[in-house]
């Protein structure tokens, strides 16, 4: 039998273009994953975010019958490697693990202009897969045990020449930062670094006075008195450090905001696939090794549905976009 045009239009349909030549979404998420799946992490290795993301990926590997792989793509407050995602194929082959740096410095590159993708509208949420309280932390020779405190110190003694660390132009941080410079009147130098392990190193130096990043990647620093917390973002003190207050408890509700890690896919993924993705992180980080090794690092498993992490993405842009245009904040 000879294969003619029309047969070999309608094979190479079926096995190169499934989704372009209209199966039902629902076919392809039932031979969904046929490939690696591949995870993007926009930060060095070592951070949390990082741990999290390989985490998930070890799970996923075992249970979804292909590799899940994760890539480091730093950069530019983390907006290289969210680009990445942002224009890759809406398969579901493509996953961002993000943080609370994600609508932050995506508004920011807007305003600069510089924006690569469209925060409100480029991705697809799948699950948060842990909450991740962020401190802010003082070095021990600040006499201040708490950020009113800081603040105070600065606002009575104007000799006092001290600088404030972030991971980058953009980040939480950053933001703080400048908020408090802002409203409390007060001067700090900012100094830009380019992780949460190089600003630890310098806040432990004492070359910077204050700092803050993820509570993982400072708890064992905090509990042996390297470093002072003096309050954290969160809506509620967290477990791991009871006795510290929050930013809302010390008079700064501005910079209140939940930390967080969670997946997202390039918009227009199918639905039938995010359920699936969704589905997979749930029981990633809820599998008892997966929130033993959470607890350890002062995180909170999550697991929640696609929905919500959308929410989050969105409340946060929203809280931020107006506070981060009335500081000038931008990426360069």
């Amino acid at each position: 039998m000879s294969i003619t045009p029309r047969l070999l239009n309608a094979g190479l349909c079926v096995l190169f273009a499934a989704a372009a030549c209209g199966l039902p979404q629902e076919t392809l998420a039932q031979s969904f994953p046929a490939k690696p799946v591949r995870i993007i992490v926009p930060f060095p290795a070592g951070g949390t975010t990082d741990i999290i993301a390989r985490l998930v990926a070890q799970r996923m590997t075992e249970t979804m019958g292909q590799p899940v792989l994760v890539e480091n793509r730093g950069g530019a407050g983390g907006s290289l490697g969210a680009d990445v995602v942002a224009k890759a194929p809406p398969d579901g082959y493509t996953m961002l693990m993000a943080n609370i740096t994600l609508p932050l410095a995506s508004v920011a590159l807007a305003q600069a202009n510089r924006a690569p993708y469209n925060v409100d509208t480029d991705f697809a949420g799948i699950s948060i897969a842990a909450y991740v309280p962020l401190v802010i932390a003082a070095h021990p020779s600040v006499p201040a045990n708490n950020l009113r405190e800081f603040v105070t110190l600065l606002q009575k003694d104007r000799t006092l020449k001290y600088n404030y660390g972030s991971t980058g132009p953009g980040s939480y941080m950053n933001i703080v930062g400048e908020v408090l410079k802002r409203d409390e009147k007060i001067e700090m130098a900012h100094i830009p670094l380019k992780g949460a392990a190089p600003l630890k190193q310098e806040l432990l130096a004492g070359r910077l006075q204050l700092g803050g990043d993820q509570l993982s990647s400072s708890l064992a620093e905090i509990r042996r008195g390297a470093l002072k917390a003096l309050a954290t973002n969160a809506s509620q003190r967290i477990a791991a450090l009871p006795d510290l207050p929050t930013v809302r408890e010390l008079g700064f509700p501005k910079i209140e905001a939940d930390g967080w890690n969670g997946l997202f896919a390039p918009a227009k993924t199918p639905r039938e696939i995010i359920a699936r993705l969704q589905r997979e992180t749930v029981a990633a980080v809820r599998h008892p090794d997966s929130v033993k090794r959470l607890t350890d690092l002062a995180a909170e498993p999550a697991g929640s549905t696609a929905a919500e992490q959308d929410a989050v993405l969105k409340k946060q842009v929203a809280q931020f976009r107006p506070i981060i245009r009335e500081l000038g904040v931008t990426i360069d």
